[in-house]
């Protein structure tokens, strides 16, 4: 059988993939300029494919281009999370409550929160969180829903390197998340949605206290 090759990712999605990691891990942080030249030297690449991921980054939200100040990574306040977390909280326990009822598969949930608890360092640990949400939501049985949650999903990734820089919480949230998958693998799609807007909700107001997003509402029985 003949195999077939890994496709081999072009500049501008290695570049963008490489930024994107370097922003949601802290090593770029809020506010930061982002140069197209330094860019590139570091890279090794021309400044073209630096140019467009830095456009795609823009359009995810991560970043902020302005005719005055140049490229610079999004900077997080309240208001920010706010933003973010309204929609999260709005959406997400929906699509885990649709995923439960559906009886669809929550392996991928399992694993991201296993190798959540093995993880080596504070960047492995954050892309595991961040597999075990989407794995929550992406069953749900409506793309839709799930791409407009994977638009917010590198903005909410910024806001909690944020916060976990100032305050690290990563024992709390892994037991709430044990508590969610439980829930969700018991088939009690209320009481694990509920549980989902709880820990979203908690978390934003353990960092953003000013943020005043709807958390006092409960995710209601249907």
């Amino acid at each position: 059988m003949t195999s077939v090759p890994t496709p081999i990712p072009s500049r501008t999605q290695y570049v963008l993939e490489e930024i994107k990691r370097r922003i949601l891990t802290g090593q770029l942080t809020p506010g930061q300029a982002l140069v197209e030249t330094e860019l590139a030297a570091q890279f090794g690449v021309s400044k073209t494919p630096v140019r467009e991921a830095l456009k795609t980054l823009a359009g995810t939200g991560l970043v902020v281009m302005s005719q005055y100040k140049g490229v610079t990574v999004r900077m997080v306040d309240a208001d920010m999370a706010r933003e973010v977390y309204d929609v999260r909280l709005l959406l997400e326990p929906e699509a885990l409550k649709r995923a439960v009822r559906r009886g669809a598969s929550l392996d991928a949930a399992r694993d991201a929160l296993t190798r959540a608890d093995a993880a080596a360092d504070t960047a492995e640990r954050s892309l595991a969180n961040r597999e075990f949400h989407r794995a929550l939501y992406l069953p749900c049985g409506n793309p839709l829903l799930g791409r407009m949650l994977d638009e917010v999903r590198d903005q909410a990734a910024l806001v909690s390197a944020v916060a976990w820089a100032a305050s690290p919480s990563w024992e709390r949230e892994a037991g709430e998340h044990r508590e969610i998958l439980r829930l969700a693998l018991d088939g009690d799609a209320d009481g694990a949605a509920r549980a989902l807007h709880a820990h979203i909700a908690s978390f934003v107001q353990r960092a953003f206290p000013a943020a005043e997003v709807e958390a006092r509402g409960e995710v209601g029985r249907a």
